[in-house]
Formats: C-alpha cells, structure tokens, sequence
C-alpha cells in the first residue's frame, strides 16, 4: 500500500511539473522578423523579455515576475533612440523614470507611484533644470522656476 502512495505521489509530481515548465518563447511579425522573446512559465511571462519593432529595432526590454511588468524598464523609438526608462513594481511604473528628448538628453525626470507622479518632477532644456514641480497622487501641489528657493526649500543641495 504504501509503495502505491509513493507511485502515484511522484506520477503527481511529474504531473504538475510537466505543465509548470519555463520555455523560452519567441513571437514573429508577418513579415518574418521577430516581434518578442523572453521566458513563459505557466502561461505567464516571467524574467527578460524583448519586444521589437516590424523594422528590427528594439521597441523595449525589461522583467516580468508572476505575468506584470517589474525591475528596471528600457523604451526606444523606431530609430533606436532612447523614449524612456525606468522601475516597474508588481505592473505599475514607480520610483524614478527618464524621459529623453530626440538628441538623447532628458528633457524630464520624474517620480511616480502606481503610474501616477508623487514626487518630483524636475524639467531640463538643454541639459539645464529649468521648471520642478512636486505632485502627489497625481496632482500637482507646487511649482519653481527660482532654483535656489527650490533648493532651500526642498533641501536639495546636491542637484544639478
């Protein structure tokens, strides 16, 4: 009796395990070129993923955990150039992100939270802080254009 529950405990465990398998994954436009790869585990994407545009380029790469976007995020535009970056938790944009203009300097950063803005947000022209607002949950409670009251303020001695 018991070396039939042992049997059919490990034919259960090959069982689950069969269908709990990572596999690596790669989806292809119509015309042939790929159009994303990364990891599946139980219908779910999971770890690196890299998704492309119908011309080759890379349109964005980052981690999955458990099927929703996590860790650090990269964007590009069709010509390579960089859109945006920044951290994802459990599917939702938080911490700092970048945002680039078409020359590839940021032309903002800022904080979010469950893809609002809560924090700062600091604005640049020409690699120059010209304009930082503070928002929270979305909304925007101060503005500065005068940076050294910003900086009193805020305590933010170090910024450029």
């Amino acid at each position: 009796m018991k070396s039939k529950l042992n049997v059919t405990v490990f034919l259960l465990f090959v069982f689950i395990s069969s269908f709990a398998q990572k596999t690596y994954q790669k989806l292809y436009f119509d015309n042939g070129k790929i159009k994303e790869e990364g990891w599946v585990e139980n219908n779910k994407k999971r770890d690196y993923w890299v998704f492309y545009y119908k011309n080759g380029n890379i349109k964005e790469k980052g981690h999955y955990k458990n099927g929703l976007r996590n860790k650090y995020w990269y964007f590009y535009n069709r010509d390579s150039s960089k859109d945006k970056e920044g951290h994802y938790v459990n599917g939702s944009k938080n911490k700092w992100w970048l945002f680039y203009d078409k020359q590839g300097n940021v032309n903002h950063k800022c904080q979010l939270k469950d893809n609002k803005k809560n924090g700062y947000c600091l604005i640049y022209k020409r690699r120059k802080l010209v304009k930082a607002s503070k928002f929270k949950d979305g909304k925007k409670i101060k503005e500065w254009k005068d940076f050294s009251s910003f900086k009193k303020e805020n305590n933010l001695n170090d910024l450029k």
